[in-house]
């Protein structure tokens, strides 16, 4: 879809959720409709979508041309710094008569700019944007997926490279092993990274979100890698634990096969029709089967779109059904706290009859030559 044709559908969620009208701030949402979006401020800079008529920007006058160059939204209502913007918002609320009506508001909405709302209009009732928007990002279209699909490569290249570095990659910091794929990202064509990324050497690996430090890699470490990029502004996001050199511990290589036993079963269970529960329950019995089970410490998975962490997410009693053009991870983990960690990631697009899986680097521990 086009971002018109998404107007067009966000108007027919609106009927659905009995709201008159969406209110969206500077937000992934407001870009994903209107192909313009900012850093939220302190100034009002709402897109406005009535269940009836066009979509209009109430901003401030400075961003103007900004907006006509970005977006197809035509009707854009701009305010001095002198001004009430709260006025133009009542004046077109009136037009388009939802100021006594539910409202749906951006689920990023800063509270100032909500309790506002609540004052100008009295008599409305309130509720998230999500209830609009969600169930559009929810599936990806052919132009997303394809997107997907490039940021997706870009990391397995990358994670290839990094591999390669084998025993150089020991007596490196975190820090310089994360900016080394940094790197390596960019060099193959992505857009930086899709969040900081995530180097997590021996014991560091049993903490899930250790982003990296100052510790040196050592021969015989498990490190945890965990990173993307994006193409055309959708990410990517894939982890792999490596053994670049040496003798792991213990019980590391039992630890490795029953996370990628588990990864196996997560992508294995989705299909349209699933839940999200069945495939978390999947992924997490492998686990509790070999003993584990209290050291897999998170959900299963989470959507992957505009931004890296949205619905669906994997977890245990989500009954969302999947369907196709839903994309999201699947990434079991074992944490031994003072030891290591193990997880490994990747990312699957459910499709008419089972899933496509949009990773493909090596999923094994050994570096490459050994």
């Amino acid at each position: 879809m086009d971002r018109q044709q998404r107007v067009e559908a966000c108007r027919r969620e609106l009927a659905n959720a009995d709201a008159a009208a969406a209110i969206i701030f500077p937000s992934i949402d407001m870009a994903y409709l209107s192909g313009f979006t900012d850093e939220p401020m302190e100034r009002v800079l709402f897109l406005i979508v009535p269940r009836e008529g066009d979509p209009v920007f109430v901003a401030p006058e400075m961003y103007d041309e900004q907006i006509r160059d970005a977006s197809w939204v035509e009707d854009i209502r701009t305010w001095g710094d002198g001004d009430d913007p709260y006025a133009l918002v009542e004046t077109v609320a009136a037009a388009f008569g939802f100021a006594g009506e539910r409202i749906l508001v951006d689920d990023r909405m800063w509270a100032q700019f909500t309790t506002e709302l609540r004052e100008r209009f009295p008599d409305a009732t309130f509720g998230l944007a999500s209830e609009a928007v969600g169930p559009l990002r929810l599936r990806k279209d052919d132009a997303e997926l394809a997107a997907l699909r490039a940021a997706a490569s870009v990391a397995d290249a990358a994670s290839v490279a990094v591999r390669s570095l084998g025993g150089d990659a020991v007596g490196l910091t975190e820090r310089e092993l994360a900016a080394r794929i940094e790197t390596e990202l960019t060099t193959r064509g992505g857009d930086g990274v899709s969040f900081e990324p995530i180097v997590a050497s021996g014991p560091n690996g049993a903490k899930p979100h250790h982003r990296h430090g100052d510790r040196e890699i050592e021969a015989g470490d498990p490190v945890v890698l965990d990173f993307g990029t994006r193409v055309d502004g959708y990410p990517s996001d894939q982890t792999r634990t490596v053994v670049f050199e040496g003798t792991p511990p213990e019980p590391f290589e039992q630890v490795h096969e029953t996370v990628r036993e588990a990864l196996e079963a997560g992508v294995d269970a989705v299909e349209p029709g699933v839940t999200a529960h069945e495939v978390d329950a999947a992924a997490r019995q492998v686990i509790e089967d070999a003993g584990y089970g209290e050291q897999f410490i998170h959900r299963t998975g989470h959507g992957l779109g505009l931004e890296v962490h949205e619905p669906p997410y994997i977890v245990e009693g989500n009954d969302q059904t999947l369907e196709p053009g839903m994309v999201f991870s699947v990434e079991p983990g074992i944490y031994l706290d003072g030891e290591f960690g193990v997880r490994i990631e990747d990312i699957v697009a459910v499709t008419d009859d089972g899933c496509e899986r949009l990773n493909d680097s090596p999923r094994g521990w050994r570096g490459e030559g050994r």
